[in-house]
């Protein structure tokens, strides 16, 4: 079924709107959640809350791209799961720390601006990247895919992916750090 009927569907408050968005997108987006909180029930949880969250949203919000409504929705409610759990431990998973000491995670009313603007410095440095750098980094920090699944896609062991991502890490710190932006 095409994104718009499926949109429609919300907007119609259909309750097929559930089952057809999980017959397409369920896949991915229990993917995506398992990435970030690796159990199996509560990536099911995130995806069952995603849903919930999508027919709240739907109406008012008609999405540009659906599927990437809804990563978005169940990548950020995997966060949340995973920070919630982690509180009382104050740690983390390795994913969200890698990017730490380029992207700190401290929210506050008087960064907004700035991090709006390390969100456009990020997109441009990601256009800028070769196309198979930049499916891999965002296959790695937004999907979340592992060393292991990442090096069997592009015929690299996992000590050589590691190198290599840490090499567009530091590329990404030089350049945040060129365009002013406070690390």
């Amino acid at each position: 079924m095409e994104d718009n009927t499926i949109i429609q569907l919300y907007f119609d408050r259909d309750e097929r709107a559930i089952s057809c968005t999980d017959e397409k997108y369920g896949a991915l987006c229990t993917r995506i959640a398992k990435n970030i909180v690796q159990s199996r029930e509560d990536a099911e949880e995130c995806v069952s809350d995603t849903w919930h969250t999508a027919w709240c949203s739907m109406p008012p919000t008609w999405p540009e791209s659906l599927r990437a409504f809804l990563s978005r929705i169940t990548r950020n409610l995997a966060i949340s799961r995973v920070r919630q759990e982690t509180a009382q431990k104050r740690g983390g998973t390795q994913l969200l720390c890698e990017l730490s000491d380029c992207v700190p995670d401290t929210y506050t009313p008087e960064r907004q601006a700035e991090l709006r603007e390390i969100t456009d410095c990020l997109s441009c440095w990601l256009e800028s990247l070769p196309p198979d750098d930049r499916a891999l980094f965002v296959r790695r920090y937004y999907f979340g895919d592992d060393l292991k699944t990442l090096g069997i896609c592009c015929g690299q062991t996992e000590r050589q992916l590691a190198q290599r991502m840490l090499r567009l890490r530091r590329k990404l710190k030089k350049t945040l750090e060129q365009e002013g932006i406070a690390i």
